[in-house]
């Protein structure tokens, strides 16, 4: 069993970057496929990107991101960012990372419905407002 939590959200403007960090205890997240997660007010929450157990294998991102949003892992610290750039007004959220132990013949996938996810962080408010 891994708890998450999530860190580094916070208000800014747009145009401005942010990292998102998720943190594991209990468990290494190095076993885990994680996702990215967000749900704006009034909204259902939506996969922003995703990726496998092997940092090397395969990542998803949602399609309004690419090209600004970048998931990554840090094995020796056992955590994994969110590096969010050219922020706009639309990616005002809370993000929420999760998690999900895919077992030793599935290091490879990523999983984009929160369904597919057995552990959730609490969550990270990023607002991105003039």
């Amino acid at each position: 069993q891994v708890q998450l939590v999530e860190s580094g959200g916070g208000l800014v403007q747009p145009g401005a970057s942010l990292r998102l960090s998720c943190a594991g205890s209990g468990s290494s997240l190095n076993y885990y496929a994680i996702g990215w997660f967000r749900q704006a007010p009034g909204k259902e929450r939506e996969a922003v990107s995703c990726i496998s157990v092997e940092s090397t294998g395969s990542v998803f991102y949602e399609e309004s991101v690419k090209g600004r949003f970048t998931i990554s892992r840090d094995n020796a610290l056992r955590r994994v960012y969110l590096q969010m750039n050219s922020l706009k007004p639309e990616d005002t959220a809370v993000y929420y990372c999760a998690a999900r132990f895919p077992g030793s013949s599935a290091t490879k996938f990523y999983y984009t419905h929160e369904d597919e996810y057995d552990y959730w962080g609490q969550g990270t408010q990023v607002t991105v407002s003039s």
